[in-house]
């Protein structure tokens, strides 16, 4: 089967923004108007077509990034609708990393809140073109102006208007394009499928002249020759004004701004292409670079060859061995479960068999499916820059690389933020065990920031996830969607341990029988590391201390044993190990011996080295009424909350503070009650900091 689109006519895009601002929403549209469906859903009524879950339909809030192909203007979109509340920032973080371009959207009534910011800071790290889309100008206390102003102080980005509103609040009647200087009308009567361009009206005529300029200035800065055309009084085309743009977009010199209310059907059109003309192909991002093996002989080492790595790079082309990143792995109904890959090179043909990187294993690829939120289409082949569901996968998990069996390579992996808040799980009845520890394993492959472990005093299963939302939605799918009989216990911090000065521990393992004995001593010091370090190992001991072949053991059972800290039995962080000293046996040296006298001289240094509780520290934003705000503000310091700001914004105050999460259960309920249903909060998480020493016992 052929390529049915061009390389450089497909768009790898995805829709991100705070909760409420309007994503599935815009979405809804854009499939409307390409043609995918037929009839535009709503978020209230639980008709959106790619918030396909139980859950999100009922609670109206998107769980997890759906993905379909859509076609405008004879262009493949291959797009994302992703999640805005902060529970399941893991959709929007391995969405990011396989895309080329983002929407970024924004409520013109609350600008730049919280999640919009941490959305931003993912596609700056993974430097993602972007175009913003200023949603909801219908709204009252509506301001474009202010989310542009927001825009260049929270991101210190360089926001361009390529529109403005034709009004705002009530008044909103449409757009002026400040590229062709015409105002765009849609025709309410075919939910904005027409609309026509019309003169600029007489009292927007200065606006619409003074953006224009701002617009052109701001180009001509980012292009040498249209800054000399532009300086020489020289007339600038339309066709030179966009291909300027598109320059200055792709390589992060400007963010080209547009503008509208998707829920009254005014802006998708004008926004989609924008898609393709500002956002780029897969031709146009940097290739994607990847490591492999190689073994060396080396007759100075006392091995006989030595492993290294080599940096390589796999273009966008059809033609190239075949590499794709692995993002996210789901559970369907109709197979074993559905692993969503972007194809970076080569072409991936049904039946083929695959190299699993991570995993060292083949993987037959059954079936190669596009997507479309939960409904799928059967397709013969995946090339380069597509982004498809592969069935057969078993040993595939969120981030790893799968490659051309003749040319394997490493693509760099996916990083999640660490679970702060955990609840215990058993099975209501003895027979529900295996359903139980089944359900837990599949929901474990679809969502890395979701993890399962065992109490080791009560023996209880414990899991762990991003807030109290995430964790009620996994429940409810257990129960809902896998039909597992389980009982939850309350909400528990996920605390840490860590320690706080330096200490020496040494520890011997001796075991003799009448036909053998073990033998292994070690010694070794703790050392604090900086916060979110993690765990580092150093050795300085030498053969006649430790034999090396024990060495890679010694590290793997220490890094284990950072699993239960000395204070409550936490997991630690944030230690350094350097293994010191020791000494070796000429028969009964062992490999276990020595890892059971690391694990006990290391417990033996924590407890010496003055262990400390850490706490997970949530950043919260609150918005609530000015006569409200006293009475939020008292409860909050009441809670051991840190207010770093305070601001006003129409009649309502904007509270950000850094809160403990051991603070913030059942804060929805408080709430409410102390702002009469009207306020509202968002959390996320910030740090781990040194808990209250009444936390300790």
């Amino acid at each position: 089967m052929a390529r049915e689109y061009p390389i450089e006519k497909v768009r790898n895009i995805g829709i991100a923004a705070h909760i409420d601002a309007g994503k599935t929403t815009t979405t809804e549209r854009i499939l409307f108007y390409t043609g995918k469906k037929h009839k535009i859903g709503t978020v209230d009524d639980g008709t959106a077509e790619m918030d396909w879950m139980v859950q999100e339909r009922e609670r109206g809030v998107t769980i997890t990034a759906a993905a379909t192909t859509c076609y405008w203007q004879d262009y493949a979109f291959h797009l994302i609708d992703t999640p805005g509340h902060v529970d399941f920032t893991v959709e929007v973080e391995r969405s990011l990393r396989v895309l080329d371009g983002v929407i970024a959207l924004f409520c013109a009534v609350g600008g730049v809140e919280p999640q919009s910011e941490t959305v931003w800071n993912q596609a700056e790290r993974y430097q993602i073109p972007r175009i913003a889309f200023v949603n909801k100008m219908d709204r009252a206390g509506a301001n474009f102006d202010r989310v542009i102003e927001m825009m260049q102080e929270r991101f210190n980005t360089n926001p361009v208007p390529l529109q403005i509103p034709l009004g705002e609040g009530r008044d909103f009647k449409g757009v002026i394009d400040l590229i062709r200087m015409k105002a765009i009308i849609w025709n309410e009567s075919d939910q904005g499928k027409t609309f026509e361009r019309v003169d600029v009206p007489s009292k927007f005529q200065d606006d619409a002249n003074i953006a224009r300029e701002n617009l052109i200035e701001n180009v001509a800065a980012e292009d040498d020759n249209l800054l000399e055309k532009y300086i020489e009084g020289g007339n600038i085309e339309e066709t030179e004004l966009v291909a300027g743009i598109r320059k200055a977009t792709l390589k992060g010199g400007l963010i080209p701004v547009l503008c509208g209310s998707s829920l009254k059907n005014q802006g998708v059109q004008p926004l989609l292409d924008a898609v393709i003309d500002y956002l780029p192909s897969p031709l146009e991002v940097p290739p994607i670079e990847g490591e492999i093996a190689k073994t060396t002989n080396n007759k100075s080492s006392k091995k006989d060859t030595d492993q290294t790595t080599e940096t390589v790079v796999r273009h966008p082309d059809d033609k190239e061995p075949f590499s794709a990143l692995a993002f996210k792995v789901a559970s369907h109904d109709t197979v074993d479960k559905l692993v969503y890959c972007r194809v970076y090179s080569g072409t991936l043909k049904r039946g083929e068999v695959v190299y699993n990187v991570a995993t060292e294993k083949r993987e037959r690829v059954n079936r190669i499916l596009q997507m479309h939120a939960n409904k799928e289409a059967s397709c013969d082949a995946a090339y380069a820059g597509d982004i498809v569901a592969l069935v057969g996968m078993r040993s595939t998990k969120t981030g790893h690389t799968l490659s051309d069996i003749a040319h394997p390579l490493l693509l760099e992996s996916i990083e999640f933020p660490p679970p702060v808040i955990s609840v215990a799980i058993e099975p209501k009845r003895a027979s529900d065990a295996d359903a139980l520890e089944e359900t837990l394993e599949k929901l474990m492959d679809e969502d890395p920031t979701f993890t399962v472990g065992i109490d080791k005093e009560t023996g209880q299963r414990i899991i762990s996830g991003m807030g109290e939302l995430h964790l009620e939605i996994l429940t409810d799918r257990m129960i809902r969607e896998f039909g597992v009989n389980a009982r939850v216990s309350k909400l528990q911090v996920a605390y840490h341990e860590t320690i706080n000065t330096k200490a020496e521990g040494r520890a011997t393992h001796i075991h003799k029988t009448d036909e053998e004995g073990i033998y292994g001593d070690v010694k070794l010091t703790v050392e604090p590391l900086e916060r979110d370090t993690g765990f580092q190992f150093e050795d300085r001991t030498d053969e006649t201390q430790i034999p090396r072949q024990f060495i890679p053991s010694i590290e793997a059972a220490l890094e284990n044993a950072m699993g239960s800290g000395a204070v409550l039995g936490y997991a630690l962080q944030d230690i350094k190990v350097i293994l010191t000293g020791g000494s070796t046996h000429p028969t009964d040296s062992s490999e276990m011996a020595y890892e059971a006298a690391a694990v006990l001289a290391f417990e033996k240094a924590v407890k010496s080295a003055k262990p400390l509780l850490l706490e997970p520290i949530m950043q919260i934003h609150i918005t609530v009424p000015d006569e409200h705000v006293g009475k939020v503000i008292g409860d909050l310091n009441s809670r051991r909350a840190q207010i770093n700001e305070t601001t006003s914004q129409d009649s309502n105050n904007i509270i950000n503070a850094i809160i403990p999460l051991a603070e913030t259960f059942q804060y929805t309920t408080r709430l409410r009650s102390m702002t009469q249903g009207r306020g509202a909060f968002t959390l996320e998480f910030s740090h781990y900091d040194i808990a209250p020493s009444s936390l300790h016992t």
